[in-house]
Parts: structure tokens; sequence; C-alpha cells
């Protein structure tokens, strides 16, 4: 079975994670890359971020490395961004149609999920989503506590495939 694991990450937590399950399963990554992406310090990452995200802008993707339709199983995560998923995931959804795969979603966030993993759920639901899971303050957890986390989840998913 060939798994990819598909994210975008802002600030490094679902980079990490999908890292984690990477390691978990020996699978593949794709990251999804914007050709400008928002700056991460300061509080202009809050402004133009969440005028991205509340404005539902769809920003240019850099051309994917791996065609995702040679895989079984795909991972999807995303940051939270305004209580949804981030606008790269929007440009992601709208050129990348996605159909009859066994998916697995993921988020990020520092403490509310919003509607993040329901929407996801939503753009994908000519798939079949094996699981989800919000991972909240990844990179201020210790590296055990999140080894564990993901293993534990990436476990149960893989338990009932």
């Amino acid at each position: 079975m060939k798994i990819l694991i598909v994210y975008y990450s802002f600030e490094g937590s679902c980079k990490y994670v999908a890292e984690e399950i990477s390691k978990n399963l020996n699978a593949e990554i794709l990251e999804l890359k914007p050709k400008t992406d928002v700056k991460t310090k300061g509080i202009l990452k809050y402004v133009f971020g969440g005028k991205q995200a509340f404005s539902n802008e769809k920003p240019e993707l850099l051309p994917l490395e791996k065609n995702i339709n040679s895989y079984d199983f795909i991972f999807l995560g995303t940051p939270v961004w305004a209580w949804n998923y981030a606008p790269a995931l929007k440009t992601f959804f709208s050129e990348h149609k996605i159909k009859e795969k066994k998916m697995a979603l993921f988020c990020c966030s520092g403490g509310g999920k919003g509607k993040t993993l329901e929407n996801m759920k939503k753009e994908l639901c000519e798939n079949e989503v094996m699981g989800e899971m919000e991972f909240v303050n990844v990179l201020k957890q210790t590296k055990y506590n999140m080894e564990a986390a993901v293993g534990n989840w990436v476990d149960n998913i893989m338990e009932t495939f």
C-alpha cells in the first residue's frame, strides 16, 4: 500500500507531525508550499494570515512534486487559521480533486480546531476518512509525548484499515 502525507506547515507544527507519521509508516511526504507565504514573525503574521483566512484567499502554490493519484492512503494536515484550514489547503482543494481514497486528517492548533476537520471532510466527501486528530501546542510538548500521541493515532487508524 502506498501512503502519502500531504501537509502545509506555517510555523513547523504540522511538519513535525507529518515527519512523525512518516517515521511510523515509512510513508512519503509532500509539503504544500505557497509561492509567497505570510511572514512568520511579529504581529503582521496575524494581520496578513487572518486576512487570507477570512477573505477565503487561495495563494498560488508551487507545483506538486508527487502525483497524489498514485497513492492508496493519504494523510492530510494543516494548521488552524481562524478556526478553519489554512488558505494553502483552499488552493490545494480547488486544484486537485481527490476521489475514492482512504484518508486521515490532522490539524495543529494553539488550542481550538474550530470547524477545521469538519470543513476538510466536506471538501473530501468523495473519500473515506478513516481518522482525524487535533494536535495542540505541538512544539511546546516533549518529544516523547508527541511521538507517543502521533504513534498511537497512526496505530489506531491502521488497525481499522
